[in-house]
Protein backbone atom coordinates (compact mmCIF):
# COMPACT_ATOMS: atom_id res chain seq x y z
CA UNK A 1 0.00 0.00 0.00
CA UNK A 2 1.36 3.16 -0.59
CA UNK A 3 0.77 6.50 1.33
CA UNK A 4 1.82 9.66 -0.09
CA UNK A 5 2.74 12.07 2.71
CA UNK A 6 2.01 15.76 2.28
CA UNK A 7 5.70 18.06 1.47
CA UNK A 8 6.56 19.65 4.75
CA UNK A 9 8.43 22.90 5.68
CA UNK A 10 9.47 24.41 9.01
CA UNK A 11 6.52 26.73 10.63
CA UNK A 12 6.58 30.20 11.12
CA UNK A 13 7.23 30.55 14.64
CA UNK A 14 10.21 28.24 13.87
CA UNK A 15 11.98 30.87 11.39
CA UNK A 16 10.48 33.74 13.27
CA UNK A 17 12.04 32.23 16.68
CA UNK A 18 15.38 31.10 14.74
CA UNK A 19 15.72 35.05 13.57
CA UNK A 20 14.94 36.50 16.41
CA UNK A 21 17.41 34.43 18.67
CA UNK A 22 20.26 35.21 15.65
CA UNK A 23 19.54 39.03 15.78
CA UNK A 24 19.66 38.99 19.77
CA UNK A 25 22.78 37.22 19.87
CA UNK A 26 24.16 40.09 17.92
CA UNK A 27 22.41 42.41 19.92
CA UNK A 28 24.57 40.89 22.73
CA UNK A 29 27.61 41.12 21.17
CA UNK A 30 27.16 44.46 20.00
CA UNK A 31 26.45 45.59 23.66
CA UNK A 32 29.53 44.45 24.93
CA UNK A 33 31.21 47.14 22.73
CA UNK A 34 29.63 50.17 24.56
CA UNK A 35 32.06 51.13 27.24
CA UNK A 36 31.70 50.79 31.13
CA UNK A 37 30.78 53.67 32.89
CA UNK A 38 34.06 55.58 34.59
CA UNK A 39 33.12 54.14 37.80
CA UNK A 40 33.29 50.46 35.95
CA UNK A 41 29.75 49.96 36.51
CA UNK A 42 26.82 48.34 33.23
CA UNK A 43 25.85 52.05 32.73
CA UNK A 44 24.49 52.68 29.10
CA UNK A 45 25.41 49.35 28.17
CA UNK A 46 22.54 47.92 30.42
CA UNK A 47 19.31 48.46 28.40
CA UNK A 48 21.47 46.80 24.95
CA UNK A 49 21.76 43.88 27.18
CA UNK A 50 18.12 43.72 28.60
CA UNK A 51 16.54 44.28 25.35
CA UNK A 52 18.76 40.88 23.91
CA UNK A 53 18.12 39.31 26.79
CA UNK A 54 14.15 39.62 25.86
CA UNK A 55 14.63 39.50 22.63
CA UNK A 56 15.98 35.97 23.05
CA UNK A 57 13.28 34.76 25.30
CA UNK A 58 10.65 35.95 22.88
CA UNK A 59 13.10 33.70 20.63
CA UNK A 60 12.95 30.84 22.57
CA UNK A 61 9.07 31.18 22.88
CA UNK A 62 8.32 31.50 19.23
CA UNK A 63 10.43 28.73 18.53
CA UNK A 64 8.46 26.51 21.11
CA UNK A 65 5.44 27.71 19.88
CA UNK A 66 6.35 27.22 16.47
CA UNK A 67 4.90 24.21 14.27
CA UNK A 68 5.37 22.03 11.13
CA UNK A 69 3.34 23.99 8.39
CA UNK A 70 2.40 22.50 5.16
CA UNK A 71 3.54 23.51 2.56
CA UNK A 72 0.07 24.98 1.26
CA UNK A 73 0.19 28.03 4.35
CA UNK A 74 0.02 30.95 3.75
CA UNK A 75 3.05 32.99 3.10
CA UNK A 76 1.83 36.66 2.92
CA UNK A 77 3.91 39.35 4.62
CA UNK A 78 1.57 41.67 6.80
CA UNK A 79 2.13 44.72 5.41
CA UNK A 80 2.60 47.20 8.47
CA UNK A 81 5.77 44.65 8.63
CA UNK A 82 7.19 45.82 5.70
CA UNK A 83 6.30 49.24 6.73
CA UNK A 84 7.95 49.26 10.19
CA UNK A 85 11.06 47.54 8.16
CA UNK A 86 11.68 50.50 5.80
CA UNK A 87 10.95 52.52 8.82
CA UNK A 88 13.61 51.68 10.99
CA UNK A 89 15.94 51.80 8.03
CA UNK A 90 14.95 54.94 6.69
CA UNK A 91 15.34 56.10 11.04
CA UNK A 92 18.81 55.17 10.69
CA UNK A 93 19.69 56.95 7.51
CA UNK A 94 17.79 60.12 8.90
CA UNK A 95 19.87 59.82 12.66
CA UNK A 96 22.74 59.61 10.31
CA UNK A 97 22.00 62.73 8.71
CA UNK A 98 19.90 64.71 10.65
CA UNK A 99 20.68 63.15 14.05
CA UNK A 100 18.40 61.73 16.40
CA UNK A 101 16.03 64.13 18.19
CA UNK A 102 14.35 65.31 14.51
CA UNK A 103 14.70 62.08 13.30
CA UNK A 104 12.73 60.33 16.43
CA UNK A 105 10.26 63.25 16.45
CA UNK A 106 9.34 62.21 12.93
CA UNK A 107 9.62 58.68 13.18
CA UNK A 108 7.40 58.23 16.35
CA UNK A 109 4.50 59.42 15.09
CA UNK A 110 5.01 57.14 11.86
CA UNK A 111 5.25 54.29 13.80
CA UNK A 112 2.35 55.25 15.29
CA UNK A 113 0.71 55.98 12.62
CA UNK A 114 1.29 51.89 11.57
CA UNK A 115 0.29 50.42 14.52
CA UNK A 116 -2.98 52.31 13.80
CA UNK A 117 -2.76 55.41 15.78
CA UNK A 118 -4.69 58.07 14.26
CA UNK A 119 -5.47 60.83 16.66
CA UNK A 120 -3.64 64.28 15.56
CA UNK A 121 -2.88 64.98 19.27
CA UNK A 122 -1.59 61.56 19.54
CA UNK A 123 0.70 61.81 17.18
CA UNK A 124 1.49 65.25 17.81
CA UNK A 125 2.39 64.22 21.40
CA UNK A 126 4.71 61.43 19.92
CA UNK A 127 6.71 64.04 18.20
CA UNK A 128 7.09 65.92 20.62
CA UNK A 129 7.66 64.10 23.55
CA UNK A 130 9.43 60.87 22.14
CA UNK A 131 12.69 62.68 20.91
CA UNK A 132 12.35 64.89 24.65
CA UNK A 133 12.08 61.51 26.74
CA UNK A 134 14.29 59.39 24.98
CA UNK A 135 17.42 62.55 24.83
CA UNK A 136 16.65 62.94 28.65
CA UNK A 137 17.00 59.10 29.99
CA UNK A 138 19.69 57.79 27.20
CA UNK A 139 21.87 61.15 26.81
CA UNK A 140 21.31 62.90 29.92
CA UNK A 141 20.74 59.92 32.98
CA UNK A 142 22.88 57.44 31.11
CA UNK A 143 25.07 59.82 29.64
CA UNK A 144 25.44 57.96 26.27
CA UNK A 145 27.05 59.47 23.28
CA UNK A 146 24.51 60.54 21.33
CA UNK A 147 24.60 60.07 17.20
CA UNK A 148 24.58 64.04 15.77
CA UNK A 149 24.11 64.62 12.68
CA UNK A 150 25.82 65.51 9.03
CA UNK A 151 23.58 67.70 7.72
CA UNK A 152 21.96 69.33 10.50
CA UNK A 153 21.39 68.74 14.28
CA UNK A 154 19.15 69.96 16.73
CA UNK A 155 21.60 69.50 19.32
CA UNK A 156 23.66 72.35 18.16
CA UNK A 157 20.88 74.90 18.46
CA UNK A 158 19.76 73.21 21.93
CA UNK A 159 23.58 73.22 23.74
CA UNK A 160 24.12 76.73 22.83
CA UNK A 161 21.22 77.93 24.82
Amino acid sequence: MNTVTPSRRLGQGVVIGAVLIVISIAALVASFQIDKDPGGGWGARIFPLAGSGALSIVGLLELRSGQIASVNAPTKVNPSIWALLILALGYVWLISKIGYLLSTGLVAPLALWVFGIRRPIALLLAALLCPAIYHLVFFELLGVFPPYGKWFDLLDILQGY
